[in-house]
């Protein structure tokens, strides 16, 4: 049977690929909205919410296994009202139940699972479910029959913990302002040292494995250095930088960096496409570069950035959000090589000098086949070798030509406007260092689709546009991002409208999200829809947060006018969050980044 002769569910009048791919389900989804909570009130269930992305493989793993399973479908249908949310159109959504999820489980991903009442309370979390009991989870069927007992026998008892449960999600978020423990240079020292403590010496990064590549913390050390010229904050930046570049979490063939690695080497990637991440790694590479000179660095930017124009950019200028891991079903097919292969399309001689320069072998490196590396080659000598350099590249393009013509994995084509944000950023400063105009019209064509886009008619930001619709009030991070790029944008081709834009947009997120009285910037607007909590967000994960890039972006704009508004108000943001940033600095590297911008500190580091 295929979709064509399966009756669709009502996701199919959705515009999210994510939700897309679920409107053939047999479980009767339902987007986040009235429909589905009324429904629920009235025929006294609670919910299912399950939270994913469209590039997610676990979330496709969940959905196989899971919801287009017809028995799976009729436990969910007769007891359950189910939702579905993109996280990444949804990402004040996806916040507050990741966060409960964290406080429930001690942990979290996605697909993020979630059972809560028809007021949108939660009583229940975890993330992947196979369907019968497995790799030491409790299968989806076995839980939702015990959930929905409990529910018929002991509601109230649910509802209580649901309550628990909200006031410690509301008390974890809330901020603590300590005025005896207010943000100082003590914080900028703590950091560096937790990141000299962390730092991988023989692979670079800041973790084991998995291991992300987390831009802000070189970000943070660029500045470190910039500022104290302490070599070991650079030496951190760049050991890690060539690591990264050498593993097979960077695209040898195509291009651009995977999301993560699941090894200390950075082998082997998971390996999804993020626009985030290839827009924040390509502008630290080109920051490596401006500090450093050294050609290496212009090179794997300049390789990245042809990914993201390969890959990434819409007819109308806007830039895609991700492409999936899996292609065909499987993960990393695309991606993987055997020797037949790269003799077949280079030829014997060609083919072996490809082989041992890369690491292909017959044994391969990931399930039999090949990740294209260069763990195991220094790469500074590489460089200054013209000719082999230039070999290389007429290799790859035809190893791309040929890999061209395998199915792709899914592209996710939505345009998201924070994500965005970060693009138009790097662009702009990618253009600016290399003197390269061609990326700056990149980065002026995605701003101006964004301001003509995805602002209303009353000029308020919205957060995803696709297919022709713009859609849902953006949140903080939408704003913050936004600025930086066009700040970004402003010191690149100094168009004075982009810095008027930077102004308006940044007064109207003051009005939208700034706390009075305490300080700090909610996680959404006070025009948007209520939900369970409210919260301030200032750890910086796998992108900086909201009120981190904000904050910055102030200091940065009291530098553009002169207008101590800006100053006023990220002295506010740090003494807001001081006492969080100090409790765990490491946490909270952009941040303290925009810290160390805010004062004439470093003669006491």
């Amino acid at each position: 049977m295929t979709d064509k002769d399966v009756v669709p569910n009502i996701l199919i009048n959705e515009k999210s690929p994510y939700l897309l791919q679920h409107a053939h389900n047999p479980v009767n989804w339902y987007p986040w909205g009235e429909e589905a909570f009324s429904k629920a009130k009235a025929e006294d269930k609670p919910i299912f919410l399950s939270i994913g992305y469209s590039t997610c493989h676990w979330c496709h793993v969940m959905e196989r296994e899971c919801f287009e399973d017809e028995d799976v479908a009729k436990v969910l249908n007769e007891n359950f009202i189910s939702i579905k949310v993109d996280r990444e159109e949804r990402s004040d959504i996806d916040s507050i139940y990741m966060t409960f999820c964290q406080a429930y489980t001690g942990s979290g991903g996605w697909p993020l699972t979630i059972i809560m009442t028809p007021e949108k309370k939660p009583f229940f979390a975890g993330t992947y479910f196979p369907k019968e009991s497995k790799y030491g989870r409790p299968g989806l069927i076995e839980l939702l029959d015990s959930i929905y007992d409990m529910w018929s026998k002991d509601k109230k008892r649910l509802i209580n913990y649901s309550l628990e449960m909200i006031d410690q999600i509301k008390r974890e978020t809330e901020i603590e302002i300590d005025e005896n423990n207010k943000i100082n240079e003590s914080v900028i020292k703590e950091t560096i040292e937790s990141l000299k403590q962390f730092f991988d010496k023989r692979y670079g990064g800041f973790s084991r494995v998995p291991k992300f590549p987390t831009p802000h913390n070189m970000y943070f050390l660029l500045e470190y250095y910039i500022k104290t010229e302490d070599k070991k904050a650079l030496n951190m930046v760049e050991e890690t930088l060539k690591h990264m570049y050498k593993g097979g979490i960077f695209d040898h063939v195509g291009f651009g960096f995977s999301r993560y690695s699941t090894d200390e080497k950075w082998l082997v990637p998971h390996f999804e496409k993020m626009l985030y991440d290839n827009a924040l790694l390509s502008l630290i590479y080109t920051k490596t570069y401006e500090i450093t000179g050294k050609e290496l660095y212009k090179r794997i930017a300049e390789k990245i950035y042809t990914y993201m124009i390969n890959n990434m950019i819409s007819p109308e200028g806007g830039f895609y959000s991700a492409e999936d891991a899996d292609s065909e079903g499987i993960e990393g097919k695309f991606y993987v090589w055997d020797i037949e292969e790269i003799e077949k399309v280079l030829g014997k001689q060609d083919g072996k000098t490809y082989c041992e320069l890369y690491g292909i072998t017959e044994r391969g490196n990931f399930e039999e086949k090949n990740i294209p590396n260069l763990i195991n080659r220094d790469i500074e000598k590489l460089e200054l070798n013209e000719n082999l350099k230039e070999q290389l590249e007429k290799m790859r393009a035809k190893l791309y030509d040929y890999r061209e013509k395998r199915i792709h994995p899914f592209k996710d084509d939505k345009t998201l406007t924070s994500w965005n944000g970060l693009a138009i950023a790097s662009f702009a400063y990618g253009g600016r260092i290399f003197n390269n105009q061609s990326y700056i019209e990149i980065s002026e064509r995605a701003a101006d689709f964004i301001l003509k886009r995805l602002i209303r008619d009353d000029g308020r930001l919205l957060s995803r546009y696709r297919e022709g619709e713009s859609a849902y009030a953006a949140v903080l991070e939408d704003y913050a991002f936004v600025i930086w790029g066009l700040i970004e944008l402003y010191k690149a081709n100094s168009q004075y409208k982009y810095q008027e834009k930077c102004i308006y947009l940044h007064d109207q997120m003051m009005k939208l999200f700034w706390d009075e009285k305490q300080g700090g910037l909610y996680l959404y607007g006070l025009d948007s829809e209520e939900l369970i909590v409210r919260p301030k967000e200032l750890y910086d994960g796998a992108i900086p947060s909201g009120n981190s890039v904000a904050t910055f972006n102030m200091l940065r704009l009291y530098d553009i006018t002169d207008d101590t508004k800006f100053k006023q108000f990220a002295e506010r943001q740090f003494k807001a969050f001081g006492t969080t940033a100090k409790r765990n600095p490491i946490a909270y590297t952009h941040f303290i980044t925009a810290y160390i911008n805010s004062f004439n500190l470093f003669e006491k580091i």
